[in-house]
């Protein structure tokens, strides 16, 4: 059985007509990812959209979503989460893939860094068009230094996104924020994908470094910090929001208040002072707050 529902499958099981499950997507009502143009809807995510309850195909009811950690891996948001037991379990998976759980109910907060180009916006234009009317809050985490993790020999043979070509690049799922922004990028450098000789996908930003640091990779798209951690060579390209997108009522319990209780504590600032690449002057600046 597939994981992904097409638009006709889904209309099949809601009785509803195709039309009736575009309109769905295009309000952010359902949980849905869109694929070679096409728009495919998470079959997990729909069971747990159908769960939550409904009225009229609308918003769905109200209930506890789980106490878990969604989305975009960070290295620092892992450690945080852990070194302050505050309670909450994590899957990371990808920006998308966190979003499309916690629409279904999956996890209290997700963490996320998707640019869109329309706007040259971070996370705001989706988390806007899917979450309008749901009770979440768009946090600002930290803002992260991206660019091109290479072995030292290589450090002056890629300097820009068209010296990718012919090299052993490692990618990441499709569902990661990276993975979207590397091929935006690509695109817009005339670079087509087939030039690429792309590897085995990372499903961490720590699995993407070690990669290269293995040699199984000539460059990984990832974070200065994690270089600086396996002693690789770094080519800075775009500085990246990463923010958490927060059940509100979940905001105000005690899980996610540990967090946030720890990240003021000396020793959370004295860890990120130490992650290069790193700034979070500004982490928990709201940036979105869903009705």
């Amino acid at each position: 059985m597939s994981e992904y529902l097409t638009t006709r499958e889904l209309a099949e099981l809601l009785r509803i007509k195709e039309r009736k499950v575009y309109d769905l997507a295009a309000s952010g009502k359902i949980p849905c990812s869109r694929a070679m143009g096409k728009l495919l809807f998470p079959r997990r995510a729909v069971d747990s959209w159908l769960a939550g309850g409904d009225t009229g195909l609308g918003r769905p009811l109200a209930r506890q979503a789980s106490a878990v950690f969604l989305g975009s891996h960070d290295p620092l948001l892992e450690w945080a989460l852990r070194e302050s037991r505050c309670g909450l379990a994590t899957f990371f998976d990808g920006s998308l893939d966190g979003l499309d759980r916690f629409a279904g109910g999956e996890g209290i907060a997700t963490g996320l860094h998707l640019f869109d180009p329309a706007t040259e916006e971070w996370n705001v234009p989706i988390v806007r068009r899917r979450f309008a009317d749901r009770p979440v809050v768009l946090v600002e985490w930290a803002w992260r230094r991206r660019g091109f993790v290479v072995a030292d020999r290589d450090r002056e043979r890629v300097e820009r996104v068209e010296d990718l070509r012919g090299r052993r690049v490692v990618p990441r799922q499709p569902e990661a924020g990276c993975q979207g922004l590397l091929e935006h990028l690509l695109a817009r450098a005339g670079v087509a994908e087939a030039e690429i000789a792309f590897t085995v996908p990372a499903r961490t930003e720590s699995e993407s470094a070690l990669a290269v640091f293995e040699g199984k990779a000539d460059v990984a798209f990832g974070l200065e910090a994690l270089a600086a951690r396996y002693r690789l060579a770094f080519v800075p390209v775009i500085d990246e929001r990463f923010d958490l997108l927060v059940d509100r009522r979940s905001w105000f319990e005690a899980p996610f208040q540990t967090l946030l209780d720890f990240c003021r504590s000396a020793l959370f600032q004295s860890r990120l002072a130490e992650m290069q690449g790193y700034a979070a002057a500004s982490l928990g600046r709201v940036h979105f707050n869903g009705t």
